[in-house]
C-alpha cells in the first residue's frame, strides 16, 4: 500500500528530524516524518539541553553559533523551558586558565561575548563550588531547552502547515522511495535519513557508531545553581579517543531541577545503566560540587550519540542517491544544532546557497558513491 506522496520523507522524530520537517514545511513543501517512536523520545530524550557555541574547529564554531542565533529567535512557548542562563567553563589550575585565555580570545575575534573570571568571581556567580578554583570562562549566550518538549514544538509546527507524522520503522532508502518494516513503501522525491546512529543501517557505508552516555537528574532545588557549568577537562572526555571517561557537567532545569553529567563510552549498545560509570561520574562532580552530594537524586538514564570519526555531522546530499540527504552524526550537539542543521538541508534541497559555509559537513567526504538500486 502507498501512501500519497509528499514532497519530503524524513526517517527520524527526533529534534533533528523535527527542525528539519519545520524548515521545509516553513518553504512550503509537504513533510512526512516516519518514526517507530514518538517524537523526541529516544536520543533526544536522553540529552541535556545545552545550547552552546564550540570552538574545537571552525566549522564547529560556524555551526553551533549559527544554531545558538537562531535558537534565541524562535518563539517558544513555556514548555520548551528555554532559559539563556550561559555556560561557565571552570579551570582548575594555571594550565586550564591559559585555556581560558584562549577560548576567549577565540570567541572574541569572532563577535562572540566572553567573559574571564578570576577564582574569586567565579565563587560569586557559582557559590556551591569547590574553593580554590583558578578561573573560569562565561558564555552568556548560551542557552537551554527542555529537549523532548522542543523537538515536539518544531514537530507541531511542521505539521500545522500540512505535515504528518507515520508510525513506522524505516527498511531501505532508495531515490524517491522509503520501505518500512512493514511492508508500506512511501514515495517522495526528496528523503532525509536523520536516523541518528541507526543512519547506517539506511545509508551503507557511512561511519555513525553510537557512544553511551550517562546522565542523572535530581530533585527540584531553586537557585542551586545558575549556569551550565563544565570543567575545561570536559572537552578531552568529550573529543578523546575509544577509552571510557567522565567529566564535571551540570545543567539547570528552570524547573529547579539539576542534571548532573557526563559519560561517555563506545562499544556498548546496552542500553542499561553501568553502575561502575555512573559511581566514576559522580566522584568527578562532587569533587568540584561536593554539595550535591547531599541532594537528592530521582532517576539516572543513559543515551547513545550518534559520533563520526572527524567530530562532525553529515549533513547533506548522498553521493549517488539523487533526492536522498544525510543530517546525522552530531555526537553530543544535536539539540545545539539541530535549527542550523534543518536551515542547511533547505539550502540544499531548495538549491540555495547555504547560510554558512556548508563543505566541513558534506557526506562526500566520508561516503563514497552508492550505485542507484
Amino acid at each position: 500500500m502507498n501512501h500519497p506522496t509528499s514532497d519530503a520523507i524524513i526517517i527520524g522524530a527526533g529534534i533533528i528530524g523535527c527542525a528539519i520537517a519545520d524548515a521545509l514545511a516553513r518553504e512550503g513543501l509537504s513533510v512526512t516524518v516516519v518514526d517507530c517512536r514518538s517524537p523526541g523520545s529516544g536520543t533526544t530524550a536522553a540529552a541535556m539541553g545545552h545550547l552552546v557555541v564550540m570552538d574545537d574547529s571552525e566549522a564547529q564554531f560556524n555551526l553551533t553559533r549559527y544554531s545558538v542565533e537562531l535558537w534565541r529567535q524562535q518563539d517558544l512557548p513555556k514548555g520548551v523551558e528555554f532559559d539563556q542562563g550561559g555556560t561557565l567553563w571552570i579551570a582548575t589550575d594555571d594550565v586550564e586558565l591559559a585555556e581560558v585565555q584562549r577560548k576567549a580570545a577565540f570567541y572574541r575575534q569572532r563577535g562572540v561575548d566572553a567573559q574571564v573570571l578570576d577564582g574569586r568571581r567565579v565563587a560569586e556567580a557559582e557559590p556551591n563550588l569547590c574553593p580554590g578554583l583558578a578561573g573560569g570562562l562565561r558564555i552568556p549566550a548560551d542557552s537551554m531547552v527542555y529537549p523532548p518538549a522542543a523537538a515536539k514544538c518544531l514537530l507541531d509546527r511542521a505539521i500545522a502547515r500540512g505535515g504528518r507524522l507515520i508510525p513506522g520503522r524505516a527498511r531501505i532508502i532508495l531515490p524517491g522511495r522509503v520501505m518500512l518494516t512493514n511492508g508500506t513503501d512511501l514515495v517522495a522525491p526528496i528523503i532525509v535519513n536523520a536516523a541518528g546512529f541507526a543512519s547506517p543501517h539506511l545509508t551503507p557505508g557511512i561511519s555513525v557508531n553510537p557512544r553511551k552516555g550517562h546522565l542523572l537528574i535530581t530533585e527540584r532545588y531553586p537557585g542551586f545553581i545558575h549556569h551550565q557549568i563544565i570543567e575545561l577537562g570536559y572537552l578531552k572526555s568529550a573529543h578523546g579517543g575509544e577509552a571510557d571517561s567522565v567529566a564535571f557537567n551540570l545543567h539547570p532545569r528552570t524547573t529547579g531541577q539539576i542534571i548532573m553529567g557526563s559519560s561517555r563510552q563506545y562499544g556498548s549498545t546496552d542500553p542499561a545503566v553501568d553502575h561502575h560509570i555512573l559511581s566514576r561520574m559522580l566522584r568527578r562532580v562532587f569533587d568540584y560540587m561536593p554539595a550535591l552530594a547531599e541532594l537528592t537524586a530521582i532517576r539516572a538514564w543513559t543515551g547513545f550519540r550518534p559520533a563520526t570519526p572527524d567530530k562532525l555531522p553529515l549533513i547533506g546530499p548522498v553521493p549517488g542517491l539523487e533526492g536522498v540527504y544525510l543530517a546525522t552524526g552530531h555526537e553530543g550537539l544535536g539539540i545545539t544544532t539541530s535549527l542550523a542543521t534543518a536551515e542547511l538541508i533547505a539550502a540544499h534541497v531548495l538549491h540555495r546557497t547555504p547560510p554558512i559555509p556548508a563543505e566541513a559537513y558534506l557526506p562526500s567526504r566520508v561516503a563514497k558513491e552508492t550505485p542507484h538500486a
